[in-house]
């Protein structure tokens, strides 16, 4: 909103000589950051007066587990208030809101994913917290009707980001950068002619919305098992978001993609404002949520916050190198996806379910194994962080 003013009066500004104080937000670089400052600083502002305002409302974690090894663990997290998550949906919202460019397609679509993904984990904790008031065994949305508004949001998105990044020159429909598959460290400009380089693999709608449905959703429930500790998911969710705002900056930038040879999809740069909002809500929520944790994020934040990394790998054409900048989250959800079907298998074959791991997802499986619970957080820390730099400087190697 402060950018589409400042790009209203700007001729008015010049005149009167005030441009030069306001000119710094024509500056994408400036906006991420500032948008990634703002969001921290309502998240810590406002943090204690929501965790009071939960707390009065008894939205609070009952510490109840269906697994023997975790209910001690989880015993101590009781009557810790959740659903925090509407801190950092919040704070991305008016940050992104005020700082991007609110008429770039881009931008209003990624709002529109992660306000859509945190009114349904919002649902999800609404039946957990109040399944013993309302008198109902019920707990939380069923795992298919989560998987509905997910698919059905993913299909949504890819095909106005389909459309978005359609090109049409004289009625003529265009190959467009903003369909192609960007194969791991595939060359999208031929080096000497910055043109698109040859054996480019277009995609069409069906296949582009079908690739839309896989990183939303699997991003959002890749995201929200990995909220299992203190810390973990909101601080590998701010590291992966710091490296969203360089992607989103190189891939929205013409000189800057066709120097590094990735694909090149206009006017994507603005979703730097939105990863940088993300980054610095995630980083105040740490200021609350860091062992022993005064709130928890819920299904309302951590499928936010997934899904929304999942839609903005999706247009940048980044897939590749936000799974391996995700390297957490995917670990932790294999776990569970190889857990489970090793034991239904074995119990087939068997009639006795084996397991791979002591206790799934893996932060737990290495809890259960002697590491503290601050080990096995800042440790995965370390590895986010780590496969950061190797996902950005992959970008290198084509």
């Amino acid at each position: 909103m402060l950018y589409v003013l400042l790009d209203i009066m700007r001729e008015w500004l010049t005149k009167i000589g005030l441009y030069p104080v306001v000119g710094v937000l024509d500056q994408i670089q400036f906006r991420a950051m500032a948008a990634a400052g703002l969001s921290f600083l309502l998240v810590v502002i406002l943090g204690k007066r929501v965790i009071r305002k939960l707390i009065s409302l008894k939205i609070g974690d009952g510490g109840e587990t269906d697994a023997e090894l975790l209910r001690e663990h989880a015993a101590t997290k009781a009557h810790v208030p959740t659903m925090g998550g509407v801190m950092i949906v919040g704070a991305i919202f008016i940050s992104t809101f005020l700082l991007a460019d609110i008429r770039v397609n881009w931008v209003y679509l990624g709002l529109f994913v992660m306000i859509w993904l945190a009114c349904v984990g919002g649902a999800d904790d609404w039946l957990k917290l109040t399944a013993t008031q309302r008198g109902t065994g019920r707990q939380g949305l069923f795992a298919w009707e989560k998987l509905v508004f997910q698919i059905g949001l993913g299909l949504l998105v890819g095909l106005f980001a389909y459309r978005y990044g359609t090109v049409i020159d004289d009625g003529v429909v265009q190959e467009s950068m903003g369909h192609v598959l960007n194969i791991p460290f595939q060359r999208s400009y031929d080096p000497t002619t910055k043109f698109p380089a040859e054996g480019l693999i277009y995609l069409g709608l069906p296949a582009f919305m079908i690739l839309s449905v896989l990183m939303i959703t699997g991003m959002s429930n890749a995201v929200n098992i990995t909220d299992g500790m203190d810390g973990l998911a909101a601080g590998t969710s701010g590291i992966v978001s710091f490296g969203l705002i360089l992607l989103a900056l190189v891939c929205g930038t013409q000189g800057a993609a066709q120097y590094l040879l990735v694909p090149h999809v206009v006017l994507t740069d603005e979703v730097a404002v939105l990863a940088g909002a993300m980054a610095g809500a995630c980083l105040g929520f740490l200021w609350w949520n860091c062992r022993p944790a005064q709130v928890f994020m819920g299904d309302t934040g951590s499928l936010a916050l997934g899904g929304t990394i999942g839609y903005i790998a999706l247009i940048l054409h980044q897939e590749f190198v936000v799974l391996v900048m995700c390297g957490v989250f995917i670990l932790e959800i294999l776990s569970v996806v190889l857990q489970v079907g090793w034991f239904k298998y074995t119990r087939i074959k068997t009639g006795t379910g084996r397991r791979i791991f002591r206790i799934a997802p893996f932060h737990h499986h290495l809890h259960q194994g002697g590491w503290a619970e601050n080990q096995v957080v800042v440790r995965l820390w370390i590895f986010a962080i780590v496969l950061s730099v190797v996902a950005m400087a992959s970008l290198k190697l084509r």
